[in-house]
């Protein structure tokens, strides 16, 4: 009997790079995941996504695979298949997809390989298997080291021409905000991303327990009461909120799925979300968001690059 059809799927982000095999029912198999050498030189990155591809074409499932998906920290590139993560600096313009493509297990086969970014990869899966089934138009976040979105429009995952549509991370909340990475200031990343949140319980006077320095320490601190702790992340719910409402009154959507490292802190994170929204998302047709947590957690980013060759 023919083999039923696997996906290799592969993460790609600032702290680590993930793979998996997965089903056409969302299932996962032989994942794995190695930390990324996100300072380190682009080469030296490549080499940490080959490892993935090895180990994943070292399973007697291999044979079943189809296709290989990649979501990757973005901006990317669809036309040209490359990547210029934000986070990871030794990416600019790196022609990904033909690298992938040129890796012996993959092109003894000829597999297609696709490419999105990570907040299209998450919005794709959320789609597919979790909080955003069934909803026509929708926002999906990643809120980790930086954050990312991807939008559902009409019922599909609308990734645009570059595949960089619903890049929130890098819209302007703050006109008078820091400078940013990628070149412009005041991005909703340098507020509401878990580096941000640890960046400024610690400048404001924040101990951290143990020496644990980050964002999933801080919100630990925040929900045994921290005041300093609290302000973070109220500041991170605030620019949310801010972005949220701001793409919501744009393109007129109803659901917000709201995932990655961040999201675990609960009612920390979304309780002054739910209060900041109530504020800044005030035209008649945006208000009462219906916001919900990610469902399928840190595997959303495989789950969703498997969506793609679906």
């Amino acid at each position: 009997m023919p083999l039923a059809p696997l996906y290799a799927a592969v993460d790609v982000g600032g702290t680590k790079i993930a793979g998996a095999l997965v089903d056409d029912a969302g299932r996962l198999r032989h994942r794995l995941q190695l930390p990324t050498p996100a300072t380190a030189p682009g080469p030296a990155v490549l080499a940490v996504v080959h490892q993935v591809l090895e180990q994943l074409a070292d399973t007697p499932d291999w044979a079943a695979v189809t296709a290989v998906g990649i979501g990757s920290a973005g901006p990317v590139d669809l036309a040209g298949g490359t990547v210029s993560p934000v986070n990871i600096p030794g990416w600019r313009g790196f022609p990904l997809v033909a690298e992938v493509a040129a890796h012996p297990a993959v092109a003894a086969r000829g597999l297609p390989v696709r490419l999105a970014g990570d907040g299209v990869a998450m919005a794709a899966a959320e789609h597919w298997q979790g909080a955003a089934r069934g909803a026509a138009n929708a926002l999906c976040l990643v809120v980790s080291t930086g954050v990312g979105a991807g939008l559902v429009l009409d019922g599909a995952v609308r990734p645009g021409p570059s595949g960089n549509a619903g890049h929130l991370g890098h819209i302007t909340v703050d006109l008078d905000g820091e400078p940013c990475p990628c070149g412009s200031r005041g991005c909703l990343e340098g507020l509401a991303s878990g580096t941000a949140i640890a960046r400024r319980a610690l400048a404001d006077g924040w101990r951290p327990p143990g020496g644990d320095r980050t964002a999933r320490a801080v919100a630990a601190s925040a929900a045994a009461g921290d005041p300093v702790a609290l302000a973070a992340f109220d500041r991170s719910a605030r620019a949310l909120a801010a972005g949220i409402a701001a793409t919501a009154t744009l393109v007129d959507l109803h659901r917000v799925v709201v995932g990655g490292g961040v999201a675990t802190a609960g009612e920390v994170l979304f309780t002054p979300l739910a209060h900041h929204l109530d504020r800044y998302a005030a035209l008649g047709y945006v208000r009462g968001l219906d916001v919900r947590r990610a469902e399928l957690g840190t595997d959303a980013g495989l789950i969703g690059a498997a969506a793609l060759c679906r």
